[in-house]
């Protein structure tokens, strides 16, 4: 295990380290596309160092990068700053002001901000795929395929995001760090994390259905195990049982739910309950980029928004509405074809992996893997049909997993699926593992260690994912497309969003 680690962290390290330098490259090489995107002004001059580092990180900063930076600078000043969480900018300010203080005298705030971002981020994402290959070893009980989906994950579709000033590293080490928590019994820690990961994105709070899950698996383990005859003392034990899960969904939710509450209640106040006065309070400069773009300033001497006098006065469900048309099938238009062929590859894994996991044992997801497989000794001697993905405890990820593809299937912008499931869900990851395993047992049954193939790659460490790249034409072509997939998406999405060409 020790070893297997090792390569992951290795290979994580030199994931992120080629992210940045082709990420220099395309950004020199390839002129900017002029985006109607937000971008932040620059209030302070820049000295030789800041410009230094925006020709080698800004590719970095482009499109929603530009709000957290933004965030992360000056706070929350525009009504549509609203639609990111505050976590990930907070984190960002803190590194800039404490770890790169000393960097103050030869960079100014923006830049750090930058620098923060991209250090942060890489730090989060090696312990990222840490947590992942540990969360894989626990749930699918397959050291080679939780090494392997950790590997995966190293060179992940949404791999962009992972490394510019985007909140997905921080949110997926926070969503997969309480997933493992809680399948380790740690409810209070779980809580915490995804807790915190409900403060980074508001898909978060769906989070807590693993909690509620958790506490129906412990109640149907308690009958089963209990006879039918039941006792008073038994009865006894099985209220408080009841009561207990109860008491714990109801605190664990709360607690997941609490920072979007939080953050929804000051939006509230900062817009409908205003004492901003913003020739005093805001600069110059952004009130007159507010001006000139039409953005929302609070503002006490004007009447509030309209969304302050809703039943639900939710500033983040307005500002998607109105900022970004998001709502159900509103993104079906023939100008979006080729957002949804982008999006294809990873709706196509999603439902696959629903239908794989479903149609072994259909009874047993209709009863939500609450029951006793009654096929899984079947199953198990089956070698074509059982492996590692088909265990009890992946149900309640392969539900996630779908619940989230068809939310954003039905109501987001439908480019947004690749990161918004990569960076949530490890079913991505598992599954492709899955595949792999399943049209190449030869190949990825022997330990790197063993392996016959040399290293070709340089600085990757020798592992299971670079024996399979070093043969591509002899491999099948399922696994030349899964392995195509990733490798296209994590190097394209370089190459277009640092330039601010329209991605995922």
């Amino acid at each position: 295990m020790a070893s297997d680690l090792q390569l992951v962290v290795h290979f994580a390290i030199c994931s992120r380290i080629l992210s940045i330098l082709f990420q220099m490259v395309f950004n020199y090489v390839i002129p900017d596309h002029r985006a109607d995107a937000f971008q932040a002004p620059q209030l302070r001059n820049l000295s030789i160092s800041d410009e230094v580092l925006e020709i080698l990180l800004s590719g970095f900063s482009r499109w929603d990068a530009q709000h957290f930076l933004f965030i992360a600078e000056f706070g929350y000043i525009y009504e549509h700053n609203f639609a990111f969480l505050p976590l990930f900018p907070v984190c960002l300010r803190v590194v800039a002001d404490l770890v790169l203080s000393p960097l103050q005298r030869f960079l100014n705030l923006h830049s750090r901000l930058l620098l923060a971002a991209v250090l942060l981020n890489a730090v989060i994402f090696v312990l990222s795929a840490v947590v992942l290959y540990h969360l894989g070893v626990v749930v699918l009980r397959d050291r080679r395929l939780a090494f392997l989906s950790s590997l995966l994950f190293c060179l992940t579709p949404a791999n962009v995001f992972m490394s510019a000033a985007y909140s997905e590293s921080m949110f997926v080490l926070l969503a997969f760090g309480g997933m493992l928590n809680l399948e380790k019994g740690w409810l209070v820690t779980s809580c915490i994390l995804f807790s915190l990961s409900a403060a980074v994105r508001s898909n978060g709070i769906v989070n807590a259905g693993f909690l509620l899950y958790s506490q129906l698996r412990v109640c149907s383990l308690y009958v089963r195990h209990k006879t039918k005859v039941m006792e008073k003392d038994s009865y006894r034990s099985w209220l408080n049982l009841i009561l207990r899960s109860v008491l714990l969904v109801a605190a664990g939710t709360a607690m997941i739910v609490l920072p979007f509450v939080l953050f929804q209640y000051y939006g509230y106040l900062t817009f409908c309950k205003s004492t901003v006065n913003p020739a005093l309070d805001i600069p110059q400069r952004l009130l007159q980029l507010a001006g000139n773009k039409g953005y929302r300033v609070p503002d006490k001497e004007t009447d509030p928004p309209v969304w302050c006098h809703r039943q639900y006065p939710i500033i983040y469900s307005y500002i998607q509405d109105t900022y970004w048309n998001v709502g159900f099938l509103r993104y079906y238009q023939l100008r979006q074809l080729p957002n949804f062929l982008l999006a294809f590859p990873v709706v196509a894994l999603g439902m696959w992996a629903a239908w794989q996991y479903v149609i072994i044992d259909p009874w047993y997801c209709v009863q939500l893997g609450l029951t006793r497989r009654k096929l899984l000794e079947k199953i198990e001697q089956d070698s074509k049909l059982y492996s590692s993905f088909h265990t009890d405890r992946v149900f309640v990820y392969v539900v996630h997993a779908t619940l989230l593809l068809v939310f954003g299937i039905c109501f987001m912008h439908i480019q947004v699926l690749t990161r918004f499931l990569a960076s949530s869900s490890p079913i991505l990851y598992w599954f492709s593992a899955h595949l792999l395993q399943k049209v190449e047992p030869g190949h990825l049954a022997q330990d790197s260690a063993t392996s016959i193939y040399c290293n070709k790659f340089g600085i990757f460490p020798r592992n299971q994912l670079t024996t399979l790249l070093q043969d591509w034409s002899g491999y099948s072509l399922t696994a030349r497309c899964i392995l195509g997939y990733f490798l296209l998406y994590w190097l394209l999405g370089l190459v277009l969003h640092c330039n601010f060409l329209p991605w995922t």
